[in-house]
């Protein structure tokens, strides 16, 4: 029996990467026997796994990570940019220990996440608002390509896809203004799928993905490009070749 070869895509610590640096929606969720979901001011995650979470002062969080090291898990959500009916498209979780920075590492902490991210959020820290460090312990991240625990190592060293930040606006303009490229994409969609509404999904280096919207469910599928790009001029390329345009799928 033949097994079907899965199309190449990005390393898990690459996908949490990617989707640590995009900086989705996330909830800290505290591990003290409650349901509760806390929704942060702002969060940063580090290169290195840990994380840097902004809560207001007097929250029964901060008081609890001030007296004592307290274990979290931060839910950080990876949501696709267009509108579909099941919009989250990943997850990270970094399980840790989470405590509340003294005066002087609040600081210090919201300078260094200003440097890789900045916001007018990070002006109230001090000012109602108090800086939390999650120091991580375990990641697992979930997608499409299947849930992967990753070795803390392996999260530090990968490196965030090329098009993360410009894949937003990328997907919105196919989506809005492209839809007959959409259509031609869709001729790679397998044949029972073909009659749902496709919807451009996500953008990486090895390829696009296309979300399948039925009657009864959904389906993600990854169409992979013939090499692994890192420009966007490699991109136009191969996005033309999936297209349908042999003239310029022949350039290198």
């Amino acid at each position: 029996m033949n097994e079907t070869r899965r199309p190449p895509a990005p390393h898990p610590a690459e996908r949490a990467r990617t989707i640590a640096a995009r900086g989705g929606r996330a909830a800290l969720l505290p591990s003290d026997g409650t349901e509760n979901r806390v929704t942060p001011v702002l969060h940063h995650v580090h290169p290195r796994g840990d994380a840097t979470v902004l809560l207001p002062d007097g929250h029964p969080l901060v008081e609890a990570a001030r007296r004592a090291e307290t274990t979290a898990v931060l839910e950080v959500a990876d949501h696709a940019p267009v509108p579909l009916r099941e919009p989250v498209r990943g997850l990270l979780w970094i399980t840790g220990w989470l405590r509340t920075l003294d005066p002087r590492e609040a600081r210090e902490a919201g300078l260094e996440v200003a440097e890789d991210r900045p916001d007018p959020r990070l002006l109230d820290v001090g000012h109602g608002v108090s800086v939390l460090r999650l120091t991580p312990a375990s990641l697992v991240v979930a997608d499409a390509e299947g849930t992967t625990s990753l070795r803390l190592d392996l999260f530090a060293q990968a490196e965030p896809d090329p098009f993360a930040t410009h894949e937003d606006h990328w997907l919105r303009h196919l989506e809005l203004s492209h839809r007959d490229v959409v259509g031609l994409l869709a001729q790679h969609l397998p044949e029972h799928l073909r009659g749902g509404h496709v919807r451009p999904l996500g953008l990486d280096r090895f390829g696009l993905r296309l979300r399948v919207e039925m009657s009864d469910e959904d389906h993600d599928v990854r169409i992979a490009f013939s090499r692994s790009v890192g420009t966007s001029q490699e991109l136009a390329v191969e996005l033309r070749r999936l297209m349908g345009c042999p003239f310029l799928a022949q350039r290198r």
